[in-house]
């Protein structure tokens, strides 16, 4: 089975059964070699003649179009599916989703070099807003026009004028850029969802490493959804009494909502209490009260208990990082970038009243933190896009920049990928106040690049 070349895609078209059985008769060596030799900047699988798979025969396609992709570095992939096998493949791997789906070639063939005057209008709606900000920065990349729907209601209304688009992406998922967090923020609170019964098991499903590196980032107040909790035993009770100690050092505020004592003793409430930890009945309670939400950290800041050295390991990946950056902001405001200064201090800002900063932080075979301060105008022309208009709120400008700083983050996974570095992202945290940055990063040494865009200062500080 040879890959067909459509342009600058090459396409496998198996058929039949792909049951784990199968698939190394349908790709001989003589095959995988031919593959590496194709000049292409794409390569997919075609589901379009496959009647049944099962996941063991998908394992060995997904081996496979890894391997090309790390020998290549191009995006791989499957295409030409229905609703139905969409979410089989989103169920197979969730959680680890490394290659990219397309409903279709004409899908695919938007997202690989092309003819930029030839520009496409196409409808784009993922339920993931990171997906949905990948997509839009692709295809505005390669010249498209792309009309990004922010829920449901509003791509179904949209849909119905299907004329009017070249094509309508959906079921479609860039797993090339797009990030996947078992977790989920409102404004600057990280909500984890805990449910059923609640025992020493936690320390195993809880990811730690994450949570620490949020911290890092400068996230100050977290909340557990536990509308669904039954009942925790002792061993829940040291690992949350833990938690929230270590969070007493950042300043930081750890709360449960929704938990009920029916079948939990109330000790263990007087206990939580005692290391920290608050009760709420709803989620309302906190996130629509303005004040109370600043008093909790969710609007505020803190020091971090320890200071950590920049090392060499991470200088040597300092261009990257800047180039994953400035790359992803001049393709938002079509405007170059010059540096203008490089130093190794703490991190400073002029003009702080007229700036806005996200941070980000990854952890793995790498570590460290990204700060980013954008002039407001920069920032609000760089959403634009995301937005999907130019009348918006300061609000809406800091919700579509923590979008925008998730896909930079993004970028910066594939890139340093490709040197055989395996790292995850924290969710991106964004500052209206930059007084609340300063506070946060007050005491990180890091490496401050600041970049002109447009005559206006826009500041890249590397920290740990």
């Amino acid at each position: 089975m040879r890959a067909v070349v459509k342009g600058r895609i090459g396409v496998f078209h198996p058929q039949g059964f792909l049951d784990g059985n199968n698939v190394p008769l349908l790709l001989p060596i003589d095959d995988i070699k031919a593959t590496e030799a194709l000049n292409i900047d794409m390569l997919l699988v075609s589901l379009k003649k496959v009647i049944f798979f099962n996941k063991n025969g998908f394992d060995a396609f997904v081996k496979f179009l890894n391997y090309i992709r790390d020998q290549k570095h191009i995006p791989v992939g499957f295409c030409d599916y229905d609703h139905q096998k969409f979410k089989t493949i989103y169920t197979f791997y969730k959680n680890d989703i490394n290659f990219s789906l397309f409903k279709n070639e004409k899908i695919a063939e938007l997202f690989v070099s092309n003819n930029k005057s030839d520009s496409k209008t196409v409808l784009v709606y993922n339920p993931d807003p990171s997906q949905r900000s990948a997509m839009a920065i692709e295809l505005f990349n390669y010249g498209h026009n792309p009309v990004v729907c922010q829920n449901q209601s509003e791509f179904e209304q949209k849909r119905t004028a299907s004329s009017l688009y070249y094509a309508i992406i959906e079921d479609t998922y860039l797993g090339f850029f797009g990030q996947k967090i078992a977790t989920r923020i409102t404004g600057n609170a990280v909500i984890y969802t805990v449910s059923n019964f609640i025992d020493a098991e936690i320390t195993d499903t809880f990811n730690i490493a994450y949570h620490n590196n949020s911290l890092n980032v400068g996230f100050r107040l977290f909340i557990f959804d536990a509308y669904k909790v039954i009942s925790m035993n002792i061993h829940a009770l040291n690992f949350f009494t833990k938690l929230a100690s270590s969070a007493a050092e950042y300043n930081a505020t750890i709360c449960f909502v929704g938990l009920t004592f029916e079948k939990t003793p109330e000790s263990f409430k007087n206990d939580l209490e005692d290391a920290g930890m608050l009760f709420f009945n709803s989620m309302d309670e906190i996130l629509k009260n303005k004040e109370l939400l600043n008093d909790l950290g969710g609007c505020g800041g803190g020091t971090a208990k320890q200071q950590r050295a920049l090392n060499k390991l991470l200088i040597n990946q300092l261009q990257l990082l800047i180039d994953a950056t400035v790359s992803t902001i001049t393709m938002m405001t079509n405007t170059s970038a010059t540096k203008t200064s490089v130093n190794l201090h703490t991190l400073s800002v002029e003009n702080s009243h007229e700036q806005i900063a996200s941070s980000i932080g990854f952890y793995g075979d790498l570590d460290g933190l990204i700060i980013l301060v954008f002039p407001k105008n920069i920032a609000k022309k760089a959403c634009e896009l995301l937005i999907g208009s130019q009348d918006v709120s300061d609000e809406d400008i800091l919700d579509s920049l923590a979008e925008f700083v998730n896909i930079i983050g993004g970028r910066t996974k594939v890139l340093l990928s490709e040197q055989k570095m395996r790292l995850d992202i924290t969710l991106p945290r964004t500052y209206a106040d930059i007084d609340t940055l300063l506070e946060i990063a007050q005491n990180k040494k890091g490496v401050q690049v600041n970049l002109d865009f447009e005559g206006q200062n826009f500041i890249f500080f590397l920290t740990r």
